[in-house]
Formats: C-alpha cells, structure tokens, sequence
C-alpha cells in the first residue's frame, strides 16, 4: 500500500518537521508506523457524512527536539457517490455552531494564491477540498504562541490543489451565505434520512442503526426548522421518539415524507437571522 498512500500523504521530513514514526521506548504501542488508514469518512464523520468507500489517511509531523505529534495531516479520499455533493458543505460544520452560524474564529485565508479554511483558536485548523479529497491539517497550540506550519500546508496545496472557489472572511458572514448554509443543512439532513433507509433497504445496515441515524438527522431538521421558520419542535420530537422507541420505520417514513413536503413549500421563504 506504500505506493498508494505516497499518492495521499506526504511520508518524508517537510522543512523543519520531521516524519512521526513513533515513540521510542514506548513497548505497549508496537512497531512505528509512519501512517494510518481507515475506511472512514475522516474528519467529515463528525458532520454526519454518509461515507460508503471512503479511505482516510493520517499521518503526523514533529518539531525537532519533540516527542509528541506537533502537527496532524488527514487526507480523505471520498467515494465519488452522490453524497460528495456535501463534502464543501460538510467541511464547515466543526467551525460553525449548532445552527449554522460561523464561528468568530472561523476565517478564509489565501496561501499560494489559493483558498483555504482555516480555524484559530487553541492551535490552528486548516481545511480544503481537491476534487473529491478532503485535506484536514491541525495542530494544538493552547497559548498561540508557536509559528503555524505553514511549510506543512503550503506542501499539502502543492500535493492537493485547493478547489474551493475564492472567498473571504466577510463573504462569510454575508446574509446570503449564511442563509444557504442553513438552508442546505436542513436539505442535507432530510437527504441522509432517505440515504439511510436506501441503504437499509438495500440490507446494507440494520435497522437499528438506520433508525438511530435518522433520529439524529430529523433532531437537527426539526430543531433548525423551529429556530428560522418559527414551527415548534416539541411535539413532533416526542412522537418522533415514541415511533423511535417501538421501532416503527413505516410511521418515521411517513413523517419524513410530510417534512419533505413542507420544505419544497417552505425552502424559498426568507429567514431571520439572529
């Protein structure tokens, strides 16, 4: 697999960082090893992606005079299906808070004349796609006092050039992107509820899991829909759990369809924002 994962991951020092290949003297952790790699939706897994034939790879990188991992490297090569669509959307997710809105150090920055995500607070994050790969890169930093590693990303954006269109912080903020976002969120979670009954359909998944993915997913659909379209959460939440509680996936299709319905009714209409 090493010359697969040379594709993905950067398995050489970067400048002043050196490859991570495990702690010394540390018997209980086994070989070192220069990587790992998973079959998982990465750092988009938090986001609720729906990931069938995701890979993701990790590796880190140290400063000299280290022991610890200084700087984390994930590289996830999404699947092609239908749920890439999300992947810029989802990528945005840790950075936003519960109802969509960005956070204040949440920012969009312009390394080699390309755009990236980025997230400083405690460290910094950076995030961006290439083509259907999610390139996720942080390091922790409690008291921002260390350089960022910038030698990290800028090889990163030359291995996986960034596809993000140009933005910025204040494009951001706008009322019209964020007014999307939320929008798309609520779309994107409605999506994954009938993403996951295909999939148990399909006997893919059992039904218990199905079920618990689509309580999740409906949770935040009803909580945003309460929030920007004044339609109380309350009541459908408790029937929601009692079909939930019994299992009953035909009543929970039946009440997926209705909120179907009511977003193609509802999706156009202005939102205030607070």
């Amino acid at each position: 697999h090493a010359r697969d994962v040379s594709v993905y991951l950067i398995l050489d020092d970067i400048g002043s960082y050196k490859l991570f290949t495990g702690i010394e003297g540390r018997v209980f952790s086994g070989p070192p090893s220069k990587y790992s790699q998973t079959s998982t939706g990465g750092v988009l897994d938090a986001a609720g992606h729906f990931s069938k034939n995701d890979v993701c790879y990790e590796v880190s990188y140290i400063r000299p005079g280290s022991k610890w991992p200084f700087v984390k490297v994930e590289v996830t090569q999404h699947g092609g299906s239908h749920s890439d669509k999300w992947l810029e959307h989802e990528l945005q997710n840790d950075f936003r808070n519960y109802f969509g809105l960005p956070g204040d150090s949440f920012v969009m920055r312009q390394l080699d004349g390309q755009t990236i995500m980025a997230y400083g607070a405690g460290g910094w994050t950076y995030r961006w796609l290439s083509g259907n790969k999610a390139i996720h890169i942080e390091y922790t930093d409690l008291m921002m006092t260390r350089p960022e590693p910038l030698e990290i990303v800028g090889a990163y954006l030359s291995k996986h050039p960034s596809s993000l269109k140009e933005m910025t912080s204040y494009d951001l903020r706008t009322y019209g992107n964020q007014a999307k976002w939320i929008r798309d969120e609520m779309e994107r979670r409605l999506w994954l509820c009938d993403k996951w009954f295909q999939a148990q359909n399909a006997d893919d998944v059992d039904i218990d899991r199905t079920l618990r993915e689509i309580g999740v997913h409906l949770d935040v659909f009803l909580d945003y829909r309460e929030k920007y379209y004044g339609v109380s959460a309350t009541k459908e939440k408790e029937v929601l759990a009692q079909y939930l509680y019994t299992k009953n996936a035909h009543a929970i299709s039946n009440k997926l369809d209705r909120y179907k319905r009511w977003w193609s009714n509802n999706r156009g209409k202005a939102i205030a924002l607070p």
